[in-house]
C-alpha cells in the first residue's frame, strides 16, 4: 500500500525546473569543498511529526489525511513503519530519527509496553535492511504521560524516576540494535514552574546522575552512538535546565559530562531562547560540542515552537557556514526535519512537499556557505575588525605576555585610540550578495 500516492523518487532537476515534485537545489552526489552535498548534509525524517502528529492545535481537533488512519494500536505501528521507508525512499533520504512512543503504543505494564516495541522494533530493523536506510537517533519520550508531570530525571517523586530509568536503559538497547549513530536526551520536563515549590540543587543533582547511568550503561552494553543534549528554553515548563547552548554546556562541565556528551542545535529552540540558531551553533562549535542539528524554523511572531520546515534561506546559509567550520562537519550528526506541515497543510503529499522545501534550502544554504568560506569573504572582515591583536601589545595580550602593570605602561603613553568600523551594513550586503549570485 502507498501512504504517499505512489510519488516516485524524487530527483534534482535545477534551478530552472518548475516541477513541484523535484529538487532544484540539492544534488546530492554534487561535490562541494571535497564532499558531497549527502555527505554534509545527512537528511533524516523525524517520525512524530511526519507520521503521529494530526494537525490538532489548542483550538481545533486534527485534520490531517493518512492513509494508515483506520487502523489501531500495533496495526497501527506496524503501518507507519511501512509510511516511514516509504517516504525515505521517495526523498532519497538516508536517515530516521525516533521517539520509543512514536513507534509503538504503550501497554497497561511496562512489560506489555517492552513487547510491543521489541516487536516494532524487530520490524523496523528488517526494513532497514532491506532499503540500507539508517537510524541517525532514537530517544525516550518522557513528557507525554501523565506520570512525568513533575519531571522525568528531575522528577520529585524516586518511582517515576526509576520508571524513567527503565524507559532509557530500553532505548539505550533498541538504539543499539537498530545501530543507531547518537542518541538525543531532551528533557521535555525536565524544569520547574516556581521556585517556591522547587529542590533545584537535588533535582539537577539526579539529572547528573541520571546521565552518567546512561553512559556507564552504553559502555556495558557496547552502545557507543554520540550522546546529545538538545537544549530549549521553556515550553512545557516555564524554565528548563537545558535552557540553551550556554546553559546546557555549563550543567555539562560542572558534573564532569562534557567529554561523554555534544549538543543537538534546534533552531526554533535558539529563537526560543532569544537567540538566532547561527549564534547557538556558533557557542556550541568553538565549545567543540556541535554533534547535530533539528532544522526547521519557528514564527517570530508567535511565542512558542512552531516547527515550520526551514525555508528561510538567510538562516540556512548561516547554520551551513557554522557546520563547515566546525571539525568535520556535522560529523556522526545529521540534519534532522524537526518539522511539521501547518494544520491547513493535510494532504499526504504535502509532507513531501514540505521535505523537498526543508532539503532544497539546505542545500542552497550549503553551496552559499561554502563559496563565503572559499572566497574567505566574511573572513577578511573579522580579520580587519580585530586587527590590533595581530601585533605590538595585541599580540602580547593574546600570546598570554601582557598582565596589568604593562597594559598600564602602554595605556599611560597616552596613544591616539582610533577605533576601526565594524562595516556591518557592508558584512550583510555580501551575504546578500552572495546568496543571489553564488
Amino acid at each position: 500500500m502507498s501512504y504517499f500516492g505512489n510519488v516516485d523518487k524524487i530527483k534534482y532537476e535545477g534551478r530552472t525546473s518548475t516541477n513541484p515534485l523535484a529538487f532544484k537545489h540539492y544534488n546530492p552526489e554534487q561535490v562541494i569543498l571535497g564532499k558531497t552535498m549527502r555527505e554534509h548534509l545527512r537528511f533524516a525524517v523525524a517520525y512524530w511529526h511526519s507520521y503521529t502528529y494530526n494537525g490538532s492545535d489548542p483550538f481545533g481537533a486534527g485534520t490531517m489525511l493518512r492513509g494508515y488512519d483506520k487502523f489501531t494500536g500495533m496495526d497501527l505501528a506496524k503501518a507507519r513503519v511501512e509510511a516511514n521507508f516509504e517516504l525515505l525512499n521517495i526523498l532519497d533520504a538516508d536517515y530516521f530519527c525516533f521517539h520509543d512512543r512514536d513507534i509503538a503504543p504503550e501497554g497497561a505494564t511496562l512489560q506489555e509496553t517492552n513487547k510491543n516495541l521489541d516487536e516494532i522494533v524487530a520490524l523496523i530493523q528488517s526494513n532497514m535492511k532491506a532499503t540500507g536506510k539508517k537510524l541517525l537517533w532514537n530517544t525516550a519520550n518522557m513528557f507525554t504521560n501523565p506520570r512525568f508531570v513533575h519531571g522525568a530525571a528531575t522528577t520529585s517523586n524516586a518511582d517515576v524516576y526509576a520508571y524513567a530509568a527503565a524507559q532509557v536503559k530500553k532505548a539505550l538497547e533498541h538504539g543499539k540494535e537498530l545501530g543507531g549513530q547518537n542518541y538525543v536526551f531532551w528533557g521535555g520536563r525536565e524544569g520547574y514552574e516556581s521556585l517556591l515549590n522547587t529542590d533545584m540543587g537535588l533535582e539537577l543533582d539526579n539529572l547528573a546522575r541520571f546521565l552518567h547511568m546512561a553512559v556507564d550503561y552504553a559502555k556495558e552494553i557496547g552502545f557507543d552512538a554520540q550522546f546529545l543534549i538538545e537544549p530549549k528554553p521553556k515550553e512545557p515548563s516555564k524554565h528548563q535546565y537545558d535552557f540553551d547552548a550556554a546553559t546546557s554546556l555549563s550543567f555539562l562541565q560542572k558534573y564532569d559530562l562534557l567529554k561523554h556528551f555534544k549538543l543537538n542545535i534546534e533552531a526554533n529552540h535558539a529563537t526560543l531562547a532569544g537567540h538566532t540558531f547561527e549564534h547557538e551553533l556558533h557557542v556550541s562549535r568553538i565549545n567543540g560540542a556541535l554533534g547535530s542539528i533539528d532544522a526547521n524554523q519557528g514564527d517570530v511572531l508567535l511565542g512558542w515552537d512552531t516547527d515550520e520546515f526551514p525555508t528561510d534561506l538567510y538562516s540556512t546559509t548561516l547554520a551551513m557556514y557554522e557546520i563547515l567550520q566546525n571539525e568535520g562537519g556535522i560529523g556522526r550528526g545529521g540534519v534532522n526535519f524537526d518539522a511539521k506541515v501547518r494544520r491547513q497543510s493535510f494532504e499526504p503529499i504535502d509532507v513531501v512537499y514540505g521535505h523537498i522545501a526543508g532539503m532544497d534550502s539546505f542545500a542552497r544554504g550549503l553551496v552559499v556557505a561554502a563559496k563565503l568560506l572559499e572566497d574567505r569573504a566574511l573572513v577578511n572582515v573579522i580579520d580587519n575588525k580585530y586587527a590590533s591583536f595581530q601585533s605590538g601589545i595585541g599580540a602580547d595580550i593574546v600570546a598570554g605576555k601582557a598582565n596589568f602593570k604593562s597594559l598600564e605602561a602602554y595605556a599611560l603613553q597616552n596613544n591616539p585610540i582610533v577605533n576601526k568600523s565594524g562595516n556591518l551594513e557592508l558584512v550583510r550586503s555580501i551575504v546578500n550578495q552572495y546568496l543571489l549570485n553564488a
